[in-house]
C-alpha cells in the first residue's frame, strides 16, 4: 500500500495530494521537503498518510481523533 502526501488548507480541512510513494523513508523525505520550502505566508500543513487508495487516505486525514489524556485525568 502507498503513502500519500497531501497539503492541507484550512478552514475546512481542503485536502490537495501532492505525492504518492511506494515506501515511508521516501514519502517522509518528501514531506519534509516541501515543509522547509514553506513561507510564513503559506496558510496550509503536510501531512504523510498510509492506505490502499486516495479515498481511504483522506478519509483517514478527515476522522476527528481524540484528544491524548492530560495528566492527571483519569484513563
Amino acid at each position: 500500500m502507498p503513502y500519500f502526501v497531501y497539503k492541507i488548507r484550512p478552514p475546512f480541512k481542503q485536502l490537495e495530494k501532492i505525492g504518492a510513494y511506494t515506501n515511508f523513508k521516501e514519502a517522509s523525505a518528501f514531506a519534509k521537503s516541501v515543509r522547509g520550502s514553506m513561507t510564513e505566508a503559506d496558510n496550509y500543513t503536510v501531512k504523510v498518510v498510509f492506505g490502499e487508495d486516495e479515498l481511504q487516505a483522506e478519509d483517514t486525514l478527515n476522522q476527528v481523533r481524540e484528544p491524548q489524556p492530560m495528566t492527571g485525568d483519569d484513563y
